[in-house]
């Protein structure tokens, strides 16, 4: 396994966590149990302004990071190992 992978590797661990923690931060839009707690924390107005914008672009970035690393590794790594 080369550099290339190892450092790919890295950024896919990094951007998969990344991605989670980011959606995990996406308010409910339902109104099951996830509103009714998101609704103790914060009004329902807070989410339609410029934090919303911002967490919706970090979060497709950090997956679309996450998809070109997992594309490229099924490309490059190297066949025959564990």
């Amino acid at each position: 396994m080369g550099p290339l992978n190892v450092v790919l590797l890295i950024i896919l661990a990094l951007s998969a966590l990344a991605t989670i923690a980011l959606v995990l931060m996406h308010s409910g839009k339902g109104t099951g149990v996830s509103d009714m707690i998101a609704s103790s924390m914060y009004n329902s107005a807070a989410g339609s302004g410029v934090w919303e914008r911002n967490l919706d672009r970090l979060t497709v970035i950090s997956a679309v990071v996450f998809g070109v690393c997992v594309c490229v590794l099924a490309l490059t790594f190297p066949l025959g190992t564990i």
